[in-house]
Formats: C-alpha cells, sequence, structure tokens
C-alpha cells in the first residue's frame, strides 16, 4: 500500500477517497506558498517541507460542504503534477451511454463519437488530441471528426490532420464579448463567409506519424441562402462537385462524399462573388472505432452558446449523434464580474438545451482551471470567484444527470498554477491561464483514465433500455464513389 505521512495525516488510509483529495492539496499548498493575509502568496518554488496538516481541521472542512470532491484513481505520482482523480456524479451511471458506444466499437459493431465544446483548452486540441489517439488505438480509428476547413482564426490548427486556406479572405462569424444578437453559426458556434471569387479552404490527411493517415468520408455543412453562391468541391485536385447554396430560403445544406480509404486532400474553393457561408466539415473513415469532434473557441464562455441559433444547434448536434458530450467553460468566467446567479440561470439554460438535443447521451462539465491574480511581483491572490462557478457546475452536472471534472483539485488546489508554471519542465505557461504541451498531456491522460473508470470489458455489456443506434453512425449510399447530398430542413 502506498504509504506516506504529510503532517497529521496518514495519506495511504485516505487513497480512492474525497478526503484523500482535500489533505494532499493541502500539503501540496504547504511545499510551495508562504501565505501574506487570508488569501495571498508568494511565488517562491523552492523546495520546501510539507507544512503539518491538522486533521481534525481538514475533516471539519469537508465535513461542513455537502461535496465531498473527487476521489483519488490513483496514488500521487512522484515524477508528475497533477492529481489522477475521477468524475463526479450522483449515481456512477454519467458515462454508460460513452461506454455502451465504446464497446460496440471494440466488437466491431459500431462507431463511439465524443464531442468537446469549450474554450482556449479545448481549442488547442492538445488534449483533446491525446484522447482522441488514445481511444482510436484502444478502440479503433473512425476518422478525425468535425473541424473548420477555412482558419478561423490565425492559429487554428487540430492535431494530426492539416489545414490549409487565405483565411484573410473570409469573415469569421461568431458571438464575442457584448454580442447580444443571435448568430447563425454551425456546430463549431462558427460560421465562415466569403463575398470574393476564388476564396479556398482545404484539409488533408495527415502525412507523418501513426495516426490521421487516412480518410474515406467527408460531409461538408454549408448555409443555404436566396443570395447564396455556388462552392467547387475538389479531392486530390480534381474536381468532385459544383454546390449551388441558393435556395428560397435560409436553411442549412450538406454535401456528402465517399472515397476509397486512403490519403485524400479535401478543398473548397469559392467561384463568385455571391456569399457563401461555411459551418464545418466532417473527415471520418467508414468502419468502426471513435471519433472526437474537437470545438472550442479562444475566449469562450459557455452562456455564448444561448446566441447560437437553436434550430441550427439542435440540428447539428443530432446529426453527429454524440455518445458524450462536453462542457469545458469557466476559465474565462472566473475573470468576469456578472452576477453568479446569472451565471447559474445562463448555464442551467445552455445545459438543458444540449439535454434536450441529444438525451440519450451521456454529458460531462469540466470545471475552470486554477487562475490566480498576480498583485505584485511574485506575489499570487487566490481567485475567489472560481470555487463559486466551481459549486454552482457541480451542482447543474448532478441535477442533469451529468459527470463533473474538477481541474482545479485535478491541478492539486487553489494557487496550483503557480506551481505549475514555475515546475521544471513548465506544466503552465507564465500567464498563469493555459497549460503546456506538458500540463495538457497530462490532463488527458487523467481525464481519459476518468472517463473509462468503471467501464466493463469488451466482452460484456452495459443494460441499457434505448434502442441501438446505427452501427456506423453515418447515412448509407448507393453509389460506392463519390456521393454529394443536400438537404433543407
Amino acid at each position: 500500500m502506498w504509504d506516506r505521512h504529510c503532517g497529521g495525516v496518514r495519506l495511504g488510509n485516505l487513497w480512492g477517497s474525497p478526503l484523500a483529495i482535500v489533505s494532499f492539496g493541502v500539503a501540496l499548498a504547504g511545499v510551495w506558498t508562504l501565505g501574506y493575509g487570508a488569501s495571498t502568496t508568494s511565488a517562491d518554488t523552492s523546495p520546501r517541507t510539507p507544512a503539518a496538516i491538522d486533521e481534525a481541521g481538514v475533516l471539519k472542512a469537508v465535513r461542513a460542504e455537502e461535496r465531498m470532491g473527487p476521489k483519488l484513481l490513483e496514488p500521487p505520482p512522484n515524477d508528475a503534477l497533477g492529481l489522477d482523480i475521477a468524475i463526479e456524479d450522483r449515481d456512477g451511471k454519467s458515462m454508460d451511454a460513452l461506454h455502451r458506444a465504446l464497446v460496440r466499437a471494440a466488437a466491431g459493431e459500431g462507431q463511439a463519437r465524443l464531442l468537446f465544446y469549450g474554450a482556449s483548452h479545448v481549442a488547442s486540441d492538445l488534449f483533446t488530441g491525446y484522447i482522441r489517439r488514445e481511444l482510436q488505438t484502444r478502440f479503433g480509428d473512425a476518422g478525425h471528426g468535425f473541424l473548420l476547413p477555412v482558419h478561423p482564426w490565425r492559429t487554428y490548427r487540430h492535431r494530426d490532420i492539416n489545414i490549409e486556406s487565405d483565411g484573410m479572405r473570409w469573415e469569421t462569424q461568431r458571438v464575442r464579448v457584448g454580442d447580444a444578437e443571435v448568430e447563425r453559426v454551425g456546430l463549431a458556434g462558427i460560421a465562415m463567409m466569403s463575398q470574393r471569387a476564388g476564396s479556398f479552404g482545404a484539409v488533408y490527411t495527415a502525412q507523418e506519424g501513426e495516426y490521421g493517415r487516412t480518410a474515406g468520408f467527408f460531409e461538408l455543412y454549408y448555409k443555404l441562402h436566396p443570395r447564396g453562391g455556388d462552392i467547387e468541391v475538389f479531392i486530390d485536385g480534381r474536381k468532385a462537385r459544383r454546390i449551388s447554396t441558393r435556395a428560397s430560403k435560409v436553411s442549412t445544406g450538406y454535401a456528402t462524399f465517399r472515397v476509397p480509404d486512403a490519403p485524400h486532400r479535401f478543398e473548397i474553393r469559392t467561384v463568385s462573388r455571391r456569399p457563401v457561408w461555411v459551418y464545418g466539415l466532417v473527415v471520418e473513415r467508414d468502419q468502426p472505432g471513435v471519433v472526437v469532434d474537437t470545438l472550442g473557441i479562444n475566449g469562450s464562455r459557455a452562456r455564448y452558446q444561448l446566441l447560437w441559433d437553436e434550430e441550427v444547434y439542435q440540428e447539428h448536434l443530432r446529426r453527429r449523434k454524440p455518445d458524450l458530450v462536453v462542457l469545458a467553460y469557466g476559465t474565462n468566467e472566473s475573470g468576469d464580474e456578472s452576477p453568479l446567479e446569472d451565471y447559474e440561470r445562463d448555464l442551467s439554460a445552455v445545459l438543458q438545451r444540449m439535454r434536450d438535443s441529444v438525451p440519450e447521451a451521456s454529458c460531462l462539465l469540466i470545471g475552470p482551471s486554477d487562475r490566480p491574480m498576480q498583485v505584485e511581483e511574485r506575489v499570487f491572490e487566490d481567485r475567489a470567484r472560481t470555487a463559486r462557478l466551481i459549486e454552482v457546475q457541480h451542482r447543474l452536472a448532478l441535477e442533469q444527470g451529468c459527470g463533473f471534472f474538477d481541474l482545479v483539485a485535478f491541478q492539486g488546489g487553489a494557487l496550483s498554477m503557480v506551481h505549475w508554471a514555475a515546475n521544471d519542465p513548465a506544466y503552465a505557461a507564465q500567464d498563469h491561464i493555459h497549460y503546456t504541451r506538458v500540463g495538457y498531456q497530462r490532463l488527458g491522460e487523467v481525464l481519459l483514465s476518468a472517463l473509462l473508470e468503471g467501464m466493463p470489458p469488451s466482452n460484456e455489456s452495459i443494460e441499457s433500455d434505448e434502442p441501438t443506434s446505427a452501427a456506423l453512425g453515418v447515412e448509407d449510399s448507393e453509389d460506392a464513389g463519390v456521393v454529394e447530398v443536400s438537404r433543407e430542413r
């Protein structure tokens, strides 16, 4: 048994319990913090002896709150930061739909689809990219998923797939700070619009590494409009289709292409000055396995989703048929000054809309990361609003039957970001907001273990009253070659 003394608490007796998180977090804080008043700390990260912990005080603090916090799945590692915590939920069944889908994928009977919404932590596709790779290695590679074929911002990228575009010739439509009008954006909360002939965007499969090397299914999401222009589609340099986006009324359109499973380049080009709106592109394979959609937007807040056109949002989300939907927001909201009641009301509405759209899917809220405030050189203050947001997210997640993953607990508690940034190697950036590649890798490892906790072996099934979805989750085609389908709702 792992057996380490930290002051008066014997963590070996607590491993696997919520109290272990509290105790270890306090001990970790004692290694690198120096208090200034009630809530500030020095950023001095020189090695120190862990401070003693008053076990009675810890127990009293824990029992005073309804929420016990996440349990530890593994003992704290000696050679890495980040605690292996579990997902919190009300009955241990919040990930059942995901687990059923993974069991089917492992048996070669279907696809498991995970969809991540969030801000910059998600937009980097670093921890989500790690999860994509690992799940596809274990349960099968069903393709990359949904992405934008045009750069909505200069640094937009996804792991294991390539994107080229003349993004400056396109206008990015998305919700920004201060916006109040509903926007007709797509699944990712973005629409790319061009009114210039020859504007292009291209996606092509990975040319290096083990992942993302082939694709056999493409589906373009776009807007139909009375003034809509035409888009030419090229696959591997050859013209495959010319798509008209003009229609009598505003609606959604789709163009589906099936090609041999192999390396491919998919390119779109506008042909006139008539406006064209593109919502995104699906890149997949017609075979069992896992698909992970990474749909992060830098600077985003959860409430922005309420300004996404509801009909388009629901139609696109249902079309993706997710087995898990993740909402990873809160870090940006921790710096906002809006009343907490408004935050809870808006997040509840976002969560309810998602649950109404795909009620059969598992759902998970990922809380805000630690975001300390620097009050002077080498002195940081805990941002009290973060803890309040965590309380709200945890409560709403359990009310809706979702899981909750506590990023602050994963990091080791309040002000842990200071230690993460000072560590060698650094796990967090010097802005004390974002992680480094090392930190995101660690998050991917821990979150993946948490997602799979309680999953039965692949030869066992999870009982469910829900009907089994279509084996591959894609529409059948009578043509084995290239097929184009447009649909209005």
